[in-house]
């Protein structure tokens, strides 16, 4: 009877064995996880319009251009158009007629000095004319002496000497009063400095009460600039130099005013590169047209030598949009593909010149903003 019992009991364990690893096999495939399924999104760049034939397709034609380096660059002053304005006398300023950022005319009354350097050189001057008139009467009595023969020839020529000396002495210190900046009929000792020449005052260093020295310890009392004539210097890269040629002409926009264009004339090439930035300072000059400001900001655009073939579509073919350049292109089955392309500029007729993204001959819908908003409702 045991024996019976014991296979019994091995039998219901195996049973109850087989049926708790089947309920785990069971619970593992439930907490297994799902399949992924990969669905994949359509082509963003085509959309699909109803009716193509609503929107004129244009052929981009050729466009023969050259090679354009842009640069920024500053206007600067012509240096060999500025006039430093410069006391020879020293003293006091009692009166100032002009200030920074005047425009001034040549000969115009600038500044008036009170200064003991006149007041010296006028009396020298003085005294100096005092002793040659002397001499000059004892020339006279000499050569009347000599004539009548109470002296001899010596004493003759040594009156002939002092008055030629004194002749001197009233020429220098008359020279000196006009290298002062006044003349001999002064007797306030007052200097007036006038304006060399006609232009804008860009650096005032004197003020009314100032003290105004000598040439040797004081820098200059105003800088007056001929801006009739300016120079742009620009930043060009070590590697575009070679696209850049003394006496070639350089397309100038100002920042101020960016639908006018000028032309400047390449005059000089820096030698010595900025070692931090690796680029050359290029001198552009030319006429002022009386919009130019000296610390201007503008862009010069340098063109090269040699020609390249470009395309070129209807300004309208070019949809400008986050700020990017994109033409539609015909994909067949009423559908378009967007190109980003690099427009460049404004070509007459008005065609718009392409720099890249689009060959010569290739087809685009002519009207992209059309196109664009169509797609959008």
């Amino acid at each position: 009877m045991k024996p019976f019992l014991l296979c019994l009991l091995l039998t219901v364990s195996a049973v109850f064995l087989d049926g708790c690893a089947g309920s785990a096999k069971a619970d593992a495939r439930l907490e297994a996880p799902p399949r992924v399924v990969v669905e994949r999104e359509p082509d963003a760049s085509l959309v699909k319009v109803d009716h193509p034939e609503q929107f004129p397709v244009a052929t981009a034609v050729k466009h023969l251009a050259t090679s354009e380096l842009s640069v920024t660059g500053v206007v600067t002053a012509d240096v060999s158009r500025n006039v430093p304005v410069v006391s020879m006398a020293s003293g006091r300023a009692v009166e100032v007629r002009a200030k920074l950022g005047d425009q001034v005319a040549k000969g115009q009354l600038l500044l008036r000095i009170r200064s003991s350097d006149i007041a010296q050189a006028v009396s020298d001057y003085r005294k100096a004319v005092a002793d040659e008139m002397l001499a000059h009467t004892q020339l006279d009595r000499s050569k009347l002496l000599y004539d009548k023969g109470a002296i001899a020839r010596k004493d003759l020529e040594v009156a002939e000497d002092v008055e030629n000396k004194a002749r001197v002495d009233v020429e220098t210190t008359e020279d000196r009063l006009h290298v002062l900046g006044t003349d001999t009929k002064n007797s306030t000792g007052l200097v007036d400095v006038y304006a060399p020449s006609s232009g804008v005052i860009v650096e005032q260093n004197v003020t009314a009460a100032a003290g105004v020295k000598t040439l040797d310890n004081s820098p200059n009392l105003f800088t007056i600039a001929d801006l009739s004539s300016v120079w742009i210097l620009c930043d060009v890269y070590e590697n575009d130099l070679p696209d850049v040629r003394i006496g070639e002409f350089a397309d100038v926009r100002l920042a101020a005013y960016p639908g006018r264009v000028f032309r400047g004339r390449i005059s000089n090439i820096g030698p010595v590169l900025d070692p931090n930035l690796r680029s050359a300072k290029v001198r552009l000059e030319m006429p002022n047209p009386g919009l130019m400001r000296v610390g201007m900001f503008v862009t010069a655009a340098f063109h090269g030598a040699q020609g390249e073939t470009r395309a070129a579509v209807p300004a309208a073919a070019v949809l400008h949009l986050h700020d990017r350049d994109w033409v539609y292109q015909p994909a067949g089955r009423g559908q378009f593909r967007r190109v980003e392309v690099t427009a460049g500029a404004m070509l007459d007729g008005g065609q718009q010149e392409i720099l890249s993204g689009l060959a010569p001959g290739g087809r685009v819908a002519a009207n992209a903003l059309v196109l664009q908003n169509t797609v959008e409702q």
